[in-house]
């Protein structure tokens, strides 16, 4: 009769309790209750209500499938690798509650090719770029001269600022344009006509920071809450 060695034993048994364990640990952390143990970092300002799952949704086939195709990938037999555990998260995430028909820079028209120059010095295709998550804040852009990229050559006919936005490119001026006009034009307010009178730039990066809305509340399109969101997926 063959007799297994102890050393052999211990080692079958510590490969089921590990097995165990793994799986254990994996169930437990895909658990809502377990969400801010796993989470990277703080929500941004305006999604403190919202579960993982409303970004983070299960990624297609189960875990063994989802091993197999990426193992197959690494090794050649599959042209991609597949979502392991979740799926990443894209722009139609973001689009599910915050699209907006009047969205002055919807993320879909810098997918032309005009404006391919202009991805390459700052992504527009996707509002991460801008919106990073767990980052507990509003905007995570570093500099906010983006508009310069695609605006060098802006020419406004009756020009109504008492200091030209003419004269304003051509002095790089760049950070004046969030001071009148919130990127995505969603909100309803008068945009002044004397630079003076422009929103200062302490409250455009508190903003940013997570702070009150310089721009004010009257906003043409509300972003869907996610009891909302979960309601047109049911629909």
């Amino acid at each position: 009769m063959f007799k297994v060695s102890p050393l052999r034993k211990r080692q079958v048994i510590g490969g089921i309790i590990g097995v165990v364990v793994g799986v254990s640990l994996f169930y437990m952390f895909t658990l809502e209750a377990t969400e801010e143990y796993v989470s990277i970092g703080p929500m941004n300002t305006g999604h403190q209500e919202l579960n993982c799952f409303a970004c983070h949704a299960d990624a297609k086939g189960n875990l063994l499938q989802q091993v197999q195709s990426n193992i197959a990938h690494a090794v050649g037999a599959r042209s991609t690798g597949v979502d392991f555990g979740t799926q990443d998260v894209t722009v139609d995430n973001c689009l599910q509650c915050h699209d907006r028909p009047n969205d002055r820079h919807p993320t879909y028209r810098f997918s032309e090719p005009r404006f391919k120059e202009a991805v390459q010095h700052i992504d527009a295709t996707t509002c991460i770029t801008c919106h990073t998550e767990h980052e507990n804040e509003r905007v995570s852009v570093a500099n906010i001269n983006y508009c310069m990229n695609c605006h060098q050559e802006l020419d406004v006919e009756n020009d109504p600022l008492d200091i030209s936005h003419k004269q304003l490119i051509a002095d790089e001026q760049w950070s004046t344009c969030i001071q009148c006009h919130d990127f995505h034009g969603n909100h309803r307010y008068e945009v002044p006509e004397k630079l003076k009178d422009t929103i200062p730039m302490k409250l455009i990066q508190s903003y940013f920071d997570g702070g009150d809305d310089p721009y004010g509340t009257n906003k043409k399109y509300i972003a869907l809450s996610q009891e909302a969101w979960l309601k047109t997926l049911e629909e």
